[in-house]
Parts: C-alpha cells; structure tokens; sequence
C-alpha cells in the first residue's frame, strides 16, 4: 500500500483557482484524489489540470457558504485555503478591513472545519483537514493587523479541533507557508531591493514554489500522516529557523 496515496479520497480546496489554492488542487489530483475546487470565480485553469475535478462556486465573505456542501457530498479532506488581506497603518485601520478579512480566514475557516467534522463524525468516517496558516500566525508583521489576528486564530483553531478530534478518525493540522512565488508576491518579486532582503533571510536561498505547498498538503492529508495532530508545519525554507 503506497502510504502517500489519495487513490479513492475526494478532496475540497476552497481558493482553488491560482496560487497555492491552485497548486494543492493539482497536487491532491496527482496523489489520486477528486478534487472539488472552490472558489468564488471560475477554475477553469485548475480543471485544465486534473483529470478528476469540478469547481464548487462558494464565496467565504458568507463564513456559512460551505456548510450546505456537506449534506450532499462526502468530503475526505478538507484544505481551507481561500483567504484574503488588508493593509493599512494600526492607526487607520477600519472596522469593515477587520470584519472583512476575519470573516474569509477565520470564521470561515471554523464553521467549513464544523460542517466537515460533523459529517465526518456522523458517518462514523475518517477524515484530514488541513488549514492554510502563515508565517503571521508566528510572527507580527506590519500594517496587517487583522490578516495577523486571522492567522494566529488558524494556528489555535487547528490545534483545538486536533485535541477534539484526534481520537476519533480525524486528523487536523495546518501549514505555515513562507514567501512563495505567485501573483500575489509579484511585487515583491520585482522590487530588487526588497527580493534581495527577503532572499538574504531565507536559509534555502530561494523563494518557494507553490507546489511546495501542494506536496505538503498532501502529505499531511495522506495515511502517512496518520500520527500527526495539531500540528502547524511551517513551509518556508527555514525563514522561522533563521
């Protein structure tokens, strides 16, 4: 039995139409798994990609959106990915930027991780969640005080649902990841000075690929992980270690 195999499981993966959302899908697809990719837009280019997959069209500024979903499917893994950032000074910061982002990546993130665990519970399954974090979660960043917030809530909400849910087949862990290369750090990307600081920080010397993330998540969704709860793995070519 090949321990990494995801051959029979169906998978959820919300934010699944670029970046890391987009990589885990395809990675999930590759370790043999049907991917339900979610999204607020199309996932065409995902789908492109996999040879067992269908877009679910939710939108996480309702925190509720996925809760349906899990009456009518049976969900083996679920990866909350979808996210979104604001960014201004602590000072200026406003009421709706907050409410905004904590509504996407955190509540969210609980009531899909409740939905999915009840179903998961009900139907006497097993079952993997694994919940994108960040290095925020760890760390304090500057002029993102509610994505920080949000961020630090995953790390706390995986590590109570591990402690709920270990002992009865479902696993709960998150991933951390670092400075990855996508459209969203494009800018960074393209900022000599600012790439040449974050490189000089990162021991590995380079940025990530989101299929690092990809890969990952499939190891933490697999039999292999089977003995791992809580857990907040960081992916980030040991940026936290330096």
């Amino acid at each position: 039995m090949n321990s990494f195999s995801l051959a029979g499981k169906r998978a959820l993966v919300t934010g699944a139409n670029t970046g890391i959302g987009q990589a885990v899908a395809v990675a999930m697809g590759s370790a043999g798994a049907e991917v339900l990719c979610a999204a607020r837009r199309d996932c065409d280019e995902t789908l492109s990609l996999l040879e067992n997959g269908r877009h679910v069209q939710l939108d996480f500024s309702d925190p509720m959106a996925a809760v349906p979903l899990f009456q009518d499917e049976q969900i083996d893994v679920l990866v909350n990915n979808a996210g979104i950032i604001r960014r201004n000074d602590a000072v200026d910061f406003s009421e709706a930027d907050w409410d905004d982002v904590m509504d996407v990546n955190l509540k969210a993130v609980f009531f899909t991780c409740q939905a999915f665990g009840k179903a998961v519970l009900e139907a006497g399954r097993t079952g993997a969640i694994v919940n994108i974090a960040s290095l925020l979660s760890f760390q304090g960043g500057i002029r993102v005080p509610s994505y920080t917030a949000s961020k630090h809530g995953v790390a706390g909400i995986t590590k109570l649902l591990a402690n709920e849910w270990a002992a009865k087949g479902i696993n709960v862990n998150a991933i951390a990841p670092g400075y990855i290369a996508t459209n969203n750090t494009e800018a960074l990307r393209n900022d000599p000075e600012r790439n040449r600081q974050i490189l000089e920080r990162i021991p590995a010397g380079r940025w990530g690929e989101a299929s690092d993330i990809g890969e990952a998540t499939v190891f933490l969704s697999s039999p292999a992980a089977r003995y791992i709860h809580g857990a907040v793995l960081n992916v980030d070519g040991g940026w936290l270690a330096r």
